[in-house]
């Protein structure tokens, strides 16, 4: 996401970078190209105008340091006004007090609404809840099945009074249901159009009055850009809107929608959905968002993906045997198979800080060779995985033979293997990378 937007801005500050100072001539140019980039981006224009009016006054004003760089300074102003422009911090679901939390679903057909509510209740499963999936769309043929299936996916509890009842019936019901299946999160997927009319909104306000929910989330998919954000104003000027979530963030390059979203409405984006799987939803964090923009990664949705993914046990007793570098083969194939728990290797990469250049300026990453290491260690007997330096040249055609590759790509495993257990050594002991004889070359597994 926001692969455009990053790369043009990347060279506006790159040209910006060779000035002695800001002065009003080379920042009407810089503030040209940003706005430019802005708007390829999708950024609504009345956003656009007003981000580089606060771009401009900040970067001619006197909270600009004549210590620091022009470069520097105007990415730091950029940064900080794309966070004010989405809303500075994480908004999270209010839960009520007492429950249950009631959470109204709302937008468009087609915008992923039914999914974001299963990916919902999963995440709030997670975190110690029960929800309650409610299927109170009876326009959209198989709207209610696809729920059902839904619910049995994520494993949470599922009601719905069929195709032929009345919405605000079926979202009036699921209050009792809940109670007497103890769920304390009600989620109602409410029914879309395909544009927006007085029906649909007569509907969702109803159940609105009957039912009172503590959130009304509107679901857009970020790849309608412009539209997403009409929608939504729509929605608001109908209901109180409490917060969006953003659908299809991973297929959307340019990234307008959440740039624009919050300034438009006046409502946070709660949620961004970035996969198909039902785990493929993360909090949206607007300096994160920035940083990602901005090409500086995005370290709180790497650590939040890890706490929900990782083995908390696990990763303390490899860290001791990291220390020791006492790890072998084993551990190697079971970080990996945490490590893909937490999703393709390629966007874990692209949160890392610096790293989306270093893959900018050809270091890419191979997920099939990452399968071909695996093939390679479960080739391997325990006792090989255990003590890697009995694998003489038999073993090694073996291992090659069974897991479908060649010597070579088992040669260049263990060389690599090696390595970086003594490079990890070396970093646990706060030694870092020494430089002159001593200094240790990065090992290139493969897929790097």
């Amino acid at each position: 996401m926001f692969e455009s937007l990053s790369k043009r801005l990347e060279r506006t500050f790159k040209n910006i970078r060779g000035q002695g100072k800001l002065t009003e001539k080379n920042m009407k140019d810089a503030l040209q190209e940003i706005r430019l980039a802005l708007l390829e981006a999708d950024v609504n224009y009345k956003v656009v105008k007003q981000f580089i009016a606060d771009v401009q006054e900040k970067a001619l004003g006197q909270e600009v340091l004549d210590s620091i760089q022009p470069g520097q300074q105007i990415v730091k102003i950029v940064h900080d006004e794309l966070i004010q422009l989405m809303g500075e911090a994480n908004a999270p679901i209010k839960l009520a007090d007492p429950p249950p939390t009631i959470i109204m679903m709302v937008g468009l057909q087609g915008q992923g609404k039914t999914t974001t509510a299963g990916k919902l209740a999963l995440r709030l499963k997670k975190k110690g809840h029960k929800p309650l999936l409610v299927g109170a769309d009876v326009y959209r043929p198989a709207a209610i099945r696809q729920l059902e299936v839904v619910a049995q996916q994520a494993e949470v509890e599922n009601f719905n009074l069929g195709e032929q009842a009345d919405p605000v019936d079926t979202c009036l019901m699921s209050l009792g249901e809940a109670q007497m299946r103890n769920c304390d999160v009600i989620i109602l997927d409410t029914a879309g159009r395909l544009h927006v009319d007085e029906q649909m909104m007569d509907e969702v306000r109803r159940i609105h009055d009957q039912v009172s929910p503590t959130e009304i989330l509107f679901v857009a998919n970020a790849m309608t850009g412009q539209d997403a954000v009409n929608s939504a104003k729509q929605f608001h000027d109908a209901l109180p809107l409490t917060g969006v979530i953003l659908t299809q963030m991973d297929g959307d390059a340019r990234g307008g929608a959440a740039i624009s979203l919050t300034f438009v409405t006046g409502c946070p984006i709660k949620f961004v959905g970035t996969g198909e799987k039902l785990d493929a939803l993360e909090p949206f964090h607007p300096r994160s968002m920035a940083d990602q923009i901005l090409g500086m990664g995005d370290v709180v949705s790497l650590v939040e993906k890890a706490q929900d993914s990782l083995d908390q046990d696990k990763a303390l007793k490899f860290q001791e045997k990291a220390r020791k570098a006492s790890w072998d083969l084993e551990d190697f194939l079971d970080q990996m198979q945490q490590l893909k728990k937490m999703g393709p290797i390629g966007d874990l990469m692209g949160k890392i800080p610096g790293m989306s250049k270093m893959m900018g300026k050809g270091m890419a990453v191979d997920e099939t060779d990452f399968s071909h290491m695996e093939a390679i260690i479960r080739s391997m007997t325990p006792k090989e995985r255990s003590h890697p330096k009995i694998i003489n040249g038999s073993r090694r055609r073996r291992i090659a033979d069974g897991s479908g590759t060649t010597v070579q790509d088992v040669n260049r495993l263990l060389k690599d293997f090696e390595q970086t257990r003594k490079m990890i050594k070396q970093a646990m002991k706060g030694k870092g990378m020494k430089g002159g004889k001593g200094r240790m070359k990065m090992p290139q597994f493969p897929g790097m």
